[in-house]
């Protein structure tokens, strides 16, 4: 246990004393807050051009956080960063040597990062929801409407899931340049327009970032103008769930046979 606690305490050293921790986090809080803001601007003052169906169905909390699909390439890079600095920098065989047990020193690595991922993703969406729905004045909505206060604590949860599924890529791949470079397509595939490929788009619903867009939305997702799914939020949270359990998983199995 005393160790455990000791591994847990050096993983937030790491954390804290990583210069592109700080800009990372800072980035996905300008990018989150800063372009919600503007595109509900936007859509406040264009909400009137919007055909019938889309006001119909318009979901105020969907809108608010469009701007994550942007911000949280970041906290993916700061998932990445994490694990892909030891490797890079060759300290990983420091940190073995310091932590033997290899299970402890995945953990604590794991742990560490998504606490600050989850403590960093619930002030980040929630100054994202009160400035968005602000924006978006007589069109915005409040914590106490049906499915809110879930789509604003599924926003935190899909964010930290995001992160250690980032943690479990960059640990299996043991290389930032590929682990990113394998992950940021993926987040695009959709709004690429590769979704509206049918075979690409059976495959590309189940992705974290599209799972993500359901876990965040109040209006069904068959009726939303923004994100179209054939399953709902508790649904599309089991599915992040195993993504982010299997990376993390096929992380520890890789850490443990591997050599640093």
């Amino acid at each position: 246990m005393a160790s455990a606690r000791a591994a847990l305490g050096a993983e937030f050293i790491k954390i804290r004393t990583v210069r592109s921790t700080a800009w990372t986090l800072a980035l996905t809080f300008v990018l989150s807050v800063g372009l919600g803001f503007l595109f509900c601007l936007s859509v406040r003052y264009g909400f009137d051009r919007m055909d019938q169906r889309a006001r119909a169905n318009f979901d105020p909390v969907t809108t608010g956080f469009y701007s994550l699909t942007l911000g949280q390439i970041s906290l993916v890079v700061f998932g990445v960063l994490c694990v892909g600095t030891e490797y890079t920098s060759g300290t990983i065989r420091a940190s073995l040597a310091a932590v033997p047990h290899r299970g402890v020193f995945y953990g604590a690595k794991v742990l560490a990062t998504t606490l600050l991922a989850l403590a960093f993703s619930l002030i980040t969406v929630l100054l994202t929801f009160f400035t968005a729905q602000a924006e978006l004045g007589p069109h915005g909505t409040t914590l106490s409407e049906p499915g809110v206060l879930r789509a604003v604590v599924f926003a935190c949860v899909y964010l930290t899931l995001l992160c250690a599924f980032a943690i479990g890529v960059a640990t299996m791949l043991r290389s930032t340049a590929l682990s990113l470079g394998i992950m940021i397509p993926l987040l695009f595939l959709d709004s690429q327009g590769l979704g509206n490929i049918p075979k690409v788009r059976t495959v590309a619903q189940f992705l974290p970032d599209q799972v993500g867009q359901v876990m965040m939305q109040v209006v069904k997702p068959e009726k939303s103008f923004i994100s179209h799914r054939p399953f709902g939020p508790w649904t599309a949270l089991g599915i992040l769930v195993i993504w982010a359990t299997a990376a993390c998983a096929g992380g520890y199995l890789l850490l443990r046979r591997r050599d640093a």
